[in-house]
């Protein structure tokens, strides 16, 4: 597994104000099915609602052992997903969601570290990863 982050996406409990905060902040975004996009340099900043950002990673949100947070490895193939799963597997992590296509057409497992840390890794084909492995979000503007 390359070390690398890809995306950091936070569990808000209201949207329009976490999106309006960091706008007030001089970020710029994009909603995109009530979900927000921040290019953070090299990685992307995600805003998403809390509950469907802990179904979606396979955990439960009960206030205690998750945080709200999930980090992101995002990979060049789906087979690189099934490695990266398998040698978390093998290191100790618990897989919270196994292998599997995604609503958004790509394909990504979950796993929890030692501590309970959820980490996604996945194979998203709409967003471009450039061979020093930073992310780059799409311009969804010019896609109007």
């Amino acid at each position: 597994m390359d070390q690398r982050l890809s995306l950091v996406t936070l569990g808000v409990t209201d949207l329009d104000r976490s999106h309006q905060f960091y706008t007030a902040l001089g970020w710029r975004g994009t909603e995109v099915q009530e979900t927000v996009f921040f290019q953070a340099g090299p990685i992307a900043l995600v805003l998403w609602d809390r509950g469907a950002l802990a179904d979606d990673a396979g955990v439960d949100d009960d206030g205690a052992a998750f945080g709200g947070i999930v980090l992101a490895h995002n990979v060049h193939t789906r087979a690189e997903v099934d490695t990266i799963i398998d040698q978390a597997r093998a290191a100790g992590a618990v897989i919270t969601r196994e292998p599997a296509e995604t609503f958004y057409g790509g394909y990504a497992a979950c796993l929890a570290d030692p501590d309970g840390h959820v980490w996604e890794v996945a194979h998203n084909p709409g967003f471009t990863l450039a061979p020093d492995g930073s992310l780059v979000l799409p311009d969804w503007d010019a896609q109007g």
